[in-house]
């Protein structure tokens, strides 16, 4: 694409705690002090960030750039999937998930920017449920509830908060019955969690789908099966470094599409809720233009 001269940023004053609105006062600099003209613009509700970035398309900037963590991402995603208008990202939030996947630096703002800049566009998929999009992973299950916990902590802040709520679910760990339907088989299982990536990771760095690759058109599914308190607690620093796909009781499939069944579960996509199983998945090839290192 041609050179970046102007681009909206859409901050999400919330992220990381206020995080965001640091990062992105310093990437805001860096992008004026380089010459590209700024628009900038901050929602006070979701939907209000949404028609801001949808309008930030339809006037044709040269990149729309997100200044928060996935929760402001998934929402950006909605108006620039399909577009011709590729996403830049300012990490500001407690994950930063979809940044850590494409090597866009979590902690250094300007260098971000730089990126916005001088970086290339990389054309990826998303997955899709419904009429939503997600970047990085859908959760279900015992994830799911720590999300949910998660979201309620103030403290620690990062993504200490995970590992937190994590202990705290393990004293209602028990697993529930999945049907799980692929492109080509049905899986009955019973699982304690069932997460589908488009990427690699969700929580700040947990390779909780480590197979999972951005750009094939496929889906990557983790299912871990019935287990007990202490297994689960010897499986979390695996999932740091995804070695726990190579765990017993661990299965790991790939699809294009995917159906989700479970009773009383929710899920979660990008961090942010989606609504209760069933559910149905699907990766959506190349409709997301990033920039990226």
């Amino acid at each position: 694409m041609s050179a970046i001269s102007s681009v909206a940023v859409l901050t999400n004053p919330m992220s990381g705690h206020g995080k965001a609105m640091v990062s992105s006062t310093k990437a805001l600099g860096r992008l004026r002090e380089r010459g590209v003209d700024v628009v900038e613009l901050q929602g006070a509700t979701a939907a209000e960030s949404l028609a801001l970035a949808r309008q930030a398309v339809a006037d044709g900037v040269d990149a729309l750039v997100a200044a928060g963590g996935d929760g402001l991402i998934s929402c950006v995603l909605q108006a620039v999937a399909t577009s011709n208008v590729p996403l830049g990202i300012i990490p500001g939030g407690t994950g930063n998930d979809l940044a850590r996947e494409f090597g866009i630096p979590v902690d250094d703002p300007v260098a971000a920017a730089d990126i916005v800049i001088d970086g290339t566009t990389k054309t990826i998929d998303l997955g899709r449920v419904g009429d939503r999009w997600f970047g990085t992973v859908l959760s279900s299950g015992f994830d799911s509830r720590v999300t949910d916990r998660a979201n309620l902590l103030r403290w620690p802040k990062g993504p200490m908060r995970y590992n937190v709520a994590m202990i705290a679910e393990l004293a209602k760990l028990e697993a529930v019955p999945y049907r799980i339907e692929l492109d080509d088989r049905t899986v009955e299982v019973d699982a304690i969690l069932v997460t589908v990536g488009n990427t690699r990771s969700y929580g700040g760095g947990m390779l909780v789908v480590p197979t999972a690759r951005p750009d094939d058109g496929m889906l990557d599914i983790t299912v871990v099966g019935a287990t007990s308190r202490f297994r689960l607690i010897r499986l979390f620093p695996t999932i740091y470094k995804g070695t726990h796909v190579d765990i017993d009781g661990v299965d790991v499939y790939r699809s294009a599409r995917v159906r989700l069944s479970a009773p009383d579960t929710t899920a979660y996509a990008d961090g942010e809720p989606l609504g209760s199983l069933p559910i149905d998945i699907s990766a959506d090839p190349g409709v997301l233009q990033l920039r990226c290192p």
